[in-house]
This record gives structure tokens, sequence and C-alpha cells, in this order.
């Protein structure tokens, strides 16, 4: 068995890496090698460090007191409010750039209310913008993992501290740093790494070429230069960034170490009135942000609804499809690589991988690739099925790498003692102590491919659809009112799906 478990994690690791290498050769062979770099290439890749540095701190920062202002408070609809302050991660790019241009752009609520006051106005297009829009969709994401470490603090480790009188800089010494220690390098290396990779944000809000990314410089490449190479090139570049940010990550990572519980619910010392309001305060204003640019995506699309044409249930149903489907392989791929990190760290660059990887040079690779063999429309759900599991397998893998470690640290050596390994091993003790963190991850997988525009609309005929496809064919036709109303459908399937994986999980966890 400790043989075959290393073939086992190695085979799981050469998907994303056959998957990201592959095209990106196919590439630079088919555009005749690699090709130097511009001066406005060099600009983009600053542009690109520093606003997803920036975007990451930002993220990070707001969801600390978010996280623990949710943590220690227990409301009527908590449980809900915290589901839904996921939303903005998962929805489609295109349909939550609407709703925030909705609020914040030229005609949007916050500059109706300037003017309405005699102040001058305020535009959501630049470098500002990008980072404005980057802070919505990650924000949550970081809120849930800074949210789940706190979660993670044994209750009886809680009650010691309220035994012990512990105030709020004892708190924060012996408690709150060591976990944000363990949690926020976890969080920022992600959120980065999603920013690195930007390109329907800064090709929408970023205005001109001093906020052009690096991934926009690939597209600029493929469409309007037709430079393969130098597009192979940029991609390298990317990948490269990638895998000095998850270094770096590694690097900065530190157990908490509080050591293993009884799984009783937490209890938090009362706080001060003045707390209480300012947790108050944190959660409305962070609810407000996160949850109006859906209720007005919500707004302009219901009406619409009993307009839909035929053909967006049908490439609803094609995107169900395929994002189960994609969920599935990405949950096998990433407990396997997830489970052998802790001793083989290879697994976890492995994992990360896919995340620097162009989806435009993916699937254009992908397509040099399948062309001599097979019509790339005839493989088209398959392919994008495999596509959209690589390009989540990132984001599902740090968030479980966490919980393993926690978990092997603290049940290994009593599961050695009883002799527990093999399957009774993951039946009795891996799959219970990870479920939260499972049924998270799938509903994040599962939405991740339900948004996706990327792989299709390279190797779509036509006649097959996604619905963001759909989406995307309902706009170029300027139907408008029929494309609100299926992105309304949309966002209600992705986060319908979220919602479910989500609480399967917390209702089959220990705790």
């Amino acid at each position: 068995m400790a043989r075959r478990l290393p073939l086992i994690a190695l085979g799981a690791a050469l998907v994303p890496v056959l998957l990201v290498l592959g095209p990106i050769l196919a590439t630079a062979l088919h555009g005749g090698g690699l090709t130097a770099l511009r001066g406005s290439d060099l600009q983009a890749l600053w542009f690109t460090l520093w606003q997803a540095a920036l975007s990451a701190l930002i993220s990070c920062a707001l969801a600390v007191p978010l996280a623990r202002a949710l943590a220690r408070r227990r409301f009527v609809g908590r449980t809900v409010l915290i589901t839904a302050l996921g939303a903005p991660f998962i929805l489609p790019v295109i349909a939550a750039i609407l709703g925030l241009l909705a609020v914040f752009g030229r005609s949007g609520l916050l500059n109706q209310a300037l003017g309405g006051i005699g102040l001058p106005t305020l535009t959501i297009y630049g470098p500002h913008g990008v980072i404005l829009a980057h802070v919505f969709f990650n924000l949550p994401l970081a809120t849930r993992m800074v949210l789940q470490g706190w979660q993670s603090i044994p209750a009886e480790r809680l009650r010691l501290a309220a035994t012990l009188d512990f105030d709020g800089a004892a708190m924060w010494r012996h408690l709150e740093r060591p976990m944000l220690r363990a949690t926020l390098p976890g969080a920022f290396v992600a959120i980065f790494l999603v920013c690195l990779g930007s390109f329907a944000v800064a090709l929408t809000l970023g205005g001109g070429p001093s906020a052009t990314t690096v991934e926009l410089a690939i597209y600029q490449a493929f469409r309007f230069d037709y430079d393969t190479g130098r597009a192979a090139s940029l991609a390298l570049v990317q990948v490269a960034l990638c895998l000095m940010a998850v270094g770096i990550g590694a690097k900065l990572s530190a157990p908490a170490a509080f050591g293993a519980g009884l799984d009783r619910p937490a209890l938090f010392a009362p706080s001060t009135r003045l707390a209480q309001w300012a947790d108050a305060a944190i959660i409305a204003a962070s609810a407000l942000f996160l949850l109006l640019p859906i209720a007005l995506i919500l707004w302009r699309g219901l009406p619409a609804l009993a307009t839909m044409p035929p053909m967006v249930w049908q490439a609803a149903l094609t995107s169900l499809t395929i994002a189960l489907g994609s969920t599935a392989l990405t949950l096998t791929l990433a407990m396997t690589l997830a489970l052998h990190a802790p001793r083989h760290r290879w697994t976890e660059g492995a994992a990360m991988l896919p995340l620097a990887a162009s989806g435009l040079v993916l699937g254009t690779g992908l397509f040099l690739m399948i062309q001599p063999f097979a019509a790339p429309t005839s493989l088209l759900i398959p392919v994008t099925l495999v596509v959209n599991a690589t390009l989540s397998l990132p984001f599902v893998t740090r968030l479980l790498l966490p919980e393993i470690h926690a978990l092997q640290a603290d049940y290994d050596r009593l599961a050695t003692s009883l002799d527990m390994g093999g399957m009774a091993k993951m039946r009795f003790l891996t799959l219970p102590r990870l479920a939260r963190p499972l049924g998270f991850s799938a509903g994040l997988a599962c939405a991740f491919s339900m948004g996706d525009l990327g792989v299709i609309t390279l190797f779509s005929d036509g006649q097959t659809r996604t619905l963001p496809l759909a989406i995307f064919q309902l706009m170029g036709s300027y139907r408008l009112d029929q494309a609100a109303a299926a992105a309304t459908l949309l966002l209600t399937l992705t986060f319908g799906l979220f919602a479910l994986f989500d609480r399967i999980g917390h209702h089959a966890g220990p705790r």
C-alpha cells in the first residue's frame, strides 16, 4: 500500500501538469517558438503584480473583522447570510460586473446620490475599478477561509480563555494571532493568484494600457497580433509568477497547533455593547456592499423570465451536466493530491499549477492538439468538463490543505495506534472530519463550472452551448431583457447548487 499511494498521487498530478504545459507547448510550436516580450508586456506584468497584491491585501484586511463578527454573533438568519455572502465569488464575471456598474457606474446609484447632493461624480474605470471588482469577488472567499479558522479553534480553548478572564490583548496573543498566522497566508495567496489571471475584469473596467493584466496582454497577442509565440512567452511568465507565489505562501504558512477538541459548540465570552454595535455595523456594511449588485441583477432579470427562448433551457441542462461531472473529477483529484501534500510537497505545486494557466492559451492549445485527430466540436462537452475541473483544482486543494494538515497532526498517531488505515480510515476519520470543507469545495467547483465562458467559446459549433454562452449570444443579438433573464436563471442555479453542497457538508460534519 505504501508503494501504491505515491503512484496514485503521481497519476493525479500528471493530469493538471499535462493539461497546463501541453497546450503552452503546442501554442509555442505553432508560433515557431517563444517570442521576446515588449515594453507594454513588462508594463502589464508590473500592473498585474501590484494590483493582485493590493487586491489580496485589502480583501484579507476586510475579511478579518467581518469573519470575527460572524464568528462571535448569533442572530436569526445568520446561516443564510453567511451562505449569501459567498455569492459574489461564484457569480459569472460578466453578470457581476453588470451589477457593479448598476451601483458604481456612471449612471449608478452612487453617482446619482452624489449628484443629488451637488458633489462630483466618480468613475469606476481604471486601476481602482479593477481593484474594487477584485475585492468584491474575493472578499467572500477570504471571509469564509478566516471564518473556518475561527471555527477550528476548539471550544475548550475558548472556555479556558473565559475562565482565565482573558482580555482582548490576551485573546489576540494566545488564540487569534496563531489562527490568523495559519489562515491568512493561504487566503492571500489564493486571492493573489485569482487576481493574477484576471481577464474579464481588466477588459471591461481597466480602461486602457495602464490597467492591462498579463492575461489581457495574452488576449491582445492572440486577437490583434496573432503572435502565438509571444502569447506562449506571457503564459510561461504567468506560470513562473504562480509558482513563486505558491512557494512564498508555503514558507509563510504555519500550523496554529491548537490541538484536537471535543467538537463542542464554540462559546465566546460576553462582549461590551460597543463591540456588539461595531460587529453589527461591520456585518451590515459588508452585506450591503456584496449583495446590492446581485439584487439589482435580479430586479432587472426576473420580469423577463417568461420570455426566454427554449435554447436557454437546453443550455441550462448542458451546464448542469458539465458542472456536476466537473465537480466529481475536481474533488477526486484534489483529495488525492491534498492528502499526499504534507509528505510530498510536489503534489501541492502540481495542484496549484492550473491557477497560473491562461484560459485562452489552454483552449487554443487544446484546439491545436485535438485538430489533427478529431473535430474539436465532437469532444466539446468532455473537453469542457476536464478543463473546468482542472481550473477549479487549485481553489479546492487550497481549501482542503489546512484541514488536512490539522487532521494528520491531530489524529494520525491515534489512527496508527488503532491500526486504522486504508478505506476504514477514509470512511470513519478522513471523510467525516473533512465533510465541511469538502461540501464548501464541491459548491465552489460546481459554481465555477456553471459560470465558465472560456473553452466553450472556442469549441462550440453554434448548436451545443452552455448557459453563459447562451447569455453571450443573446447579448450579441441585442436581446438584453432575455439575456438578463438568462443571467437570473444562471445565478439561481449556481447559487442553489453552491448552497446545496455547502449544507450537505455542514450536516455531514461532526462539528
